[in-house]
């Protein structure tokens, strides 16, 4: 007997439990083999493949010269860092195999039971078992011979469901996917702000450095420049913390329809499913289209343009000596030619006749 998750009903403790064996990528009861994170959470080891991937996209293999990577963990965000075997380092956790196969053996004994399928509301005692494509509603077929959905086009409730869960789900991982995007964008922005830090602190230290160097003469000058830089520093973090708020705010609402989107995926029944399932698909894929926001350029953190080179002014200030004035100089070099001339005049005259 195939395993069938919604032979249990709703609030029984096998349903808490297969709600804990579910894995949060794929929303499908966890295969083998299943890998524990060092946060304690599980995942399918293809599941946290693809997830490593997709945060690696320069990871190879296990052959590769790459030493690791890193992803977070999609349950508490909890970064995960990997050595060169990538996925294949983690530990698989075997109680949690051991229960899923206790578990599977357990629901493959039990009935279906009774009274669970919903019952057409026009037709009390006829299931609802067929799909109304042109209405867009679950119906029996009493309905569609006699009543309201003669005139319709029907199709089998169970592809309809299939279709559409299908379609649901591709939609959570789209969710999923676009959510890790902007945790990305997020550690990018947040990099970029302690960047920005850094790059300022060891501008205003290389300018304190070369200000101190002239003395007390230029720190109005240094003053303004700092100020400058500050400016600067204000301006470019104010934009990038804003930005993380927007993103965190566009994370948390992407978070919650996640959180709407499961627990509707958890509705085992086909017709009770789908009264809610396309208006909900719409609204993900609402989402998914909407909301773009602004991203900063390359280089943004950068402050090379507050680097000051001083040697020129330090040149200057060793050039400094002295000064002569000209007219001093001619009036000693004419006192020197008279003193010349007054001494050779001297020796003509002391001269023998």
């Amino acid at each position: 007997m195939d395993y069938q998750p919604g032979i249990i009903r709703d609030g029984s403790p096998m349903e808490n439990l297969e709600k804990q064996l579910i894995c949060p990528i794929c929303l499908e009861m966890f295969t083998k083999p299943v890998v524990i994170l060092p946060c304690q959470h599980n995942l399918c080891r293809k599941c946290a493949n693809d997830v490593f991937q997709a945060a690696n996209p320069y990871w190879q293999s296990r052959g590769s010269v790459i030493s690791g990577g890193r992803f977070r963990c999609p349950s508490c965000r909890h970064e995960v860092l990997l050595d060169r075997h990538g996925v294949y380092g983690l530990q698989r956790n075997l109680l949690v195999e051991n229960i899923i196969d206790i578990y599977k053996q357990e629901c493959s004994s039990r009935p279906l039971q009774k009274g669970e399928h919903p019952m057409c509301k026009e037709h009390e005692d006829e299931r609802i078992n067929i799909y109304c494509v042109t209405c867009e509603v679950p119906t029996c077929s009493m309905c569609k011979v006699f009543g309201a959905h003669k005139e319709c086009e029907v199709a089998p409730l169970q592809s309809v469901f299939q279709g559409q869960k299908s379609e649901l789900n591709n939609c959570i991982s789209m969710l999923v996917a676009g959510n890790d995007r902007i945790q990305t964008i997020i550690s990018q922005l947040e990099d970029s702000c302690r960047s920005t830090e850094e790059n300022s602190q060891a501008a205003e230290r290389e300018l304190c450095e070369r200000f101190s160097a002239l003395g007390t003469l230029l720190e109005e000058k240094k003053t303004e420049m700092l100020q400058r830089i500050a400016k600067e520093r204000e301006d470019k973090t104010g934009f990038v913390q804003a930005l993380i708020h927007k993103y965190k705010e566009q994370l948390e609402k992407s978070s919650r329809l996640v959180e709407t989107a499961i627990q509707a995926m958890e509705e085992t029944g086909g017709a009770a499913f789908l009264m809610n399932a396309k208006q909900l698909i719409k609204t993900i894929v609402e989402a998914s289209k909407g909301g773009r926001l602004e991203k900063i350029e390359q280089g943004f953190e950068n402050m090379d343009g507050f680097s000051v080179n001083l040697d020129h002014i330090a040149d200057a200030v060793r050039a400094l000596d002295f000064e002569t004035d000209e007219e001093d100089d001619e009036f000693f070099e004419e006192e020197e030619e008279e003193t010349e001339e007054e001494a050779a005049l001297a020796k003509r005259v002391d001269a023998p006749q």
